[in-house]
């Protein structure tokens, strides 16, 4: 049987992996392009940019941890972007803020995770991409922050030629 324990370490040290490739990146790749091949639209706008991949995957885990698009914003500094085509992106967000905004959504997740019951989970989730229960939502949400700490972790690999600490499970 799943407890909320062994979810909340699997999740929480996706996080901590995307927090590593946050703090580790040097500041002369913090505004790389990741891919060279992306539309002129997604290079212009700066949607394939090192930080921004970051900002992205800190405000879709944190609106999933809400379960609703509706009323959802992000804490201040940031910006609501990434909900609508066309959006321009905001400013380049510092490495101390992104690390923040994640040790936010890391307690923020936590919080959740230990809260989950079986009936939380099941309470229905709709997006604009379809409806999916809540806790469904958050494994979804898993593979969403696992992804791209990943990509940010081969890009700083390719790079530097370092290899990323690989980690098991979250601590505390």
């Amino acid at each position: 049987m799943l407890t909320n324990e062994m979810l909340w370490r699997q999740f929480g040290v996706a996080i901590d992996m995307l927090g590593d490739a946050l703090q580790n990146c040097p500041d002369d790749l913090w505004q790389a392009q990741l891919w060279a091949d992306e539309p002129d639209q997604f290079v212009a706008q700066g949607f394939s940019t090192f930080w921004y991949l970051g900002y992205h995957t800190l405000f879709w885990l944190d609106l999933y941890l809400t379960g609703a698009e509706e009323g959802f914003a992000p804490p201040a500094p940031f910006d609501l972007v990434e909900m609508h085509p066309g959006e321009s992106l905001p400013r380049v967000y510092t490495r101390a803020e992104l690390l923040g905004y994640s040790a936010l959504c890391r307690q923020r997740t936590k919080d959740a995770i230990y809260a989950l019951t079986s009936e939380s989970a099941s309470r229905p989730c709709a997006f604009a991409w379809g409806e999916i229960p809540y806790g469904e939502l958050q494994l979804y949400s898993l593979r969403h922050v696992q992804e791209h700490a990943s990509q940010l972790l081969m890009f700083l690999g390719q790079k530097n030629h370092s290899a990323a600490t690989w980690r098991s499970r979250a601590e505390a």
